[in-house]
C-alpha cells in the first residue's frame, strides 16, 4: 500500500497552524498587558506603550485572520486535487493557443503564470488591508494607492522578466543532471544568487526606491571614520526615500570584496535623536561584517540548499508520491513543490534553528559596537527604534524564541547593561 503523502501532508500543515495558533494567541495575551515590562518602566513613555499596545493587537487580529484563512485555502487545494486539475487546465489551454503542450518548459510557465495570478488576487484584499488600514491608522503608511500598484505591477513584471529563463534552466539541469543532479542544481542556484546579489542594489531596488549619497556633513564623517577604522571597504555612503511608503527604519550594507556600500533610512536619521545614536546602530551592522556573520549566514544557506536538492533527487522519480497528489505525470516544478510540502516539518526545525543562531550574531554585534564605545548611544538608538517603529514591548518567551530573528529590546538592553557592569 502506498503511503499517504498528501493526507500525511495537509495533517502535518494542520497541526503546524495549531501549534503556531497556540503561540500566537500566547503572544496576544502578552500584548494585552496593561503595563511595560519592568526594565523598560521609566525607558519607554506610557505614551509610546499605548500606541505599541495598540499597533501590535491590531496586527495580531489581522494575523490570526490571514493564518486561518490561507492554511483553509492551503488545506483545500492540496486535498481536493486542485493542483493537478490546473497544471491539466494549463496544458489544455497551451494547446488551445497553439503552442506544444507536451513542452514542460511552456506548460509550467503557464502553470505559473495562472498560480501567480491567483496569489495576487487572493492576498490583494491583505495587503490593501495591512498596508492602507493598519499602517495608515497607526501612522506608518505614507504611499498612496497609485505607487501600491505601480510598485506590484513593477515586481510582477521583474518576475515577468526574471523568472522564466531561471525556471527554464532548472527543468533543463533536472531532466539532464543524471547522478549529480543535486551538486549541478546547487551550484546553479549559488550563481543566481550571486548574481541577484549583485545586481539588485545596482539595477533593481533604484526601481522603487530612490538613493541619494549622504551629503557631506558630520554624521558622514563619523561614518566613513569608523569604516576606516575597522578597515572597512566603504566604497558608497546612500540614504534611500524610505520614507515615500513608511515611516518605519533601517540600515543595511551590501557588496562583495572590496566594493561596500552602506544604506541608511531616510526615517533612520529623522528619528535619531543626534548623530551619535545613527553611528551606533552602523557600528552593529559593521560588527555583523567584522564577526563574519554575514558569510557563516550564507555558508549555512548554501549547505541547507545543497542538502534540500539531495532530498528532492531521492524522491522526484517517486510516482507514489506524485500520485497521491493526484498527478499522473511527474513535473519538474510540481515535483520540486511536492517535496517542500513533505519536507516541512524540518523547514520549521530549521527555521527556528536560524533564529537561535541570528539572535546569538545580534547580541555579539551589540558587544562589538559596545566595545568600541557606543554602549550609551546604542542602547539610546535601539530605544527610540523601538518607540518609533511601535514594537511589541511585551513578547512571550515562546514566540519570540520560535519566530524573532531578533532579540527582543529588554534582552539587548539588558546584555549591554550587563557589559557595562563586568567593564566597571
Amino acid at each position: 500500500m502506498a503511503f499517504p503523502y498528501m493526507e500525511a501532508v495537509v495533517g502535518v500543515m494542520i497541526l503546524v497552524y495549531i501549534f503556531e495558533c497556540y503561540l500566537d494567541k500566547r503572544q496576544h495575551a502578552a500584548l494585552k498587558l496593561p503595563t511595560l515590562p519592568k526594565p523598560l518602566v521609566g525607558v519607554i513613555s506610557q505614551e509610546k506603550f499605548e500606541k505599541s499596545r495598540a499597533y501590535s493587537l491590531d496586527k495580531s487580529n489581522f494575523h490570526f485572520v490571514h493564518e486561518l484563512v490561507t492554511v483553509l485555502m492551503d488545506s483545500v487545494i492540496l486535498y481536493f486535487g486542485i493542483l493537478p486539475w490546473f497544471w491539466k487546465r494549463s496544458g489544455e489551454f497551451l494547446g488551445s493557443a497553439g503552442f506544444n503542450a507536451e513542452n514542460e518548459i511552456l506548460h509550467t510557465l503557464a502553470f505559473l503564470a495562472g498560480v501567480m495570478f491567483w496569489s495576487q488576487i487572493t492576498d490583494l484584499p491583505f495587503s490593501l488591508y495591512s498596508t492602507f488600514v493598519i499602517e495608515a491608522r497607526h501612522g506608518f503608511n505614507k504611499q498612496t494607492v497609485w505607487l501600491f500598484f505601480r510598485d506590484m505591477i513593477k515586481g510582477i513584471a521583474l518576475t515577468i522578466v526574471i523568472g522564466p529563463p531561471i525556471l527554464a534552466a532548472i527543468i533543463i539541469i533536472v531532466q539532464k543532471g543524471g547522478p549529480y543532479l543535486a551538486i549541478y542544481l546547487w551550484a546553479f542556484m549559488l550563481i543566481i544568487s550571486l548574481v541577484m546579489m549583485t545586481i539588485y542594489p545596482v539595477l533593481i531596488a533604484p526601481l522603487f526606491n530612490k538613493f541619494t549619497p549622504l551629503p557631506e556633513g558630520d554624521l558622514r564623517s563619523k561614518i566613513e571614520n569608523l569604516a576606516s577604522s575597522l578597515n572597512f571597504p566603504l566604497k558608497k555612503l546612500f540614504v534611500v526615500d524610505g520614507s515615500t511608503r513608511s515611516s518605519h527604519s533601517n540600515a543595511y550594507m551590501y557588496g562583495f570584496f572590496k566594493n561596500k556600500r552602506i544604506v541608511l533610512y531616510d526615517t533612520l536619521i529623522q528619528q535619531c535623536k543626534n548623530e551619535e545614536e545613527v553611528v551606533a546602530v552602523i557600528a552593529h551592522e559593521l560588527g555583523h561584517w567584522k564577526l563574519n556573520h554575514t558569510m557563516y549566514s550564507f555558508i549555512a544557506v548554501q549547505i541547507l540548499t545543497l542538502l534540500q536538492f539531495g532530498g528532492y533527487t531521492l524522491v522526484r522519480n517517486s510516482k507514489d508520491l506524485f500520485q497521491s497528489f493526484g498527478f499522473d505525470t511527474q513535473p519538474v516544478l510540481i515535483g520540486l513543490i511536492l517535496f517542500q510540502h513533505t519536507v516541512m516539518p524540518l523547514q520549521h526545525l530549521v527555521s527556528f534553528s536560524l533564529n537561535l543562531v541570528s539572535r546569538a550574531f545580534e547580541f555579539q554585534a551589540d558587544a562589538f559596537a559596545k566595545k568600541l564605545g557606543y554602549a550609551t548611544p546604542l542602547r539610546a538608538g535601539l530605544i527610540k527604534l523601538q518607540e518609533e517603529n511601535l514594537s511589541a514591548m511585551n513578547t512571550d518567551p515562546w514566540y519570540s524564541a520560535y519566530h524573532y530573528s531578533h532579540p527582543p529590546l529588554v534582552e539587548r538592553l539588558a546584555a549591554i547593561d550587563e557589559a557595562d557592569k563586568k567593564t566597571d
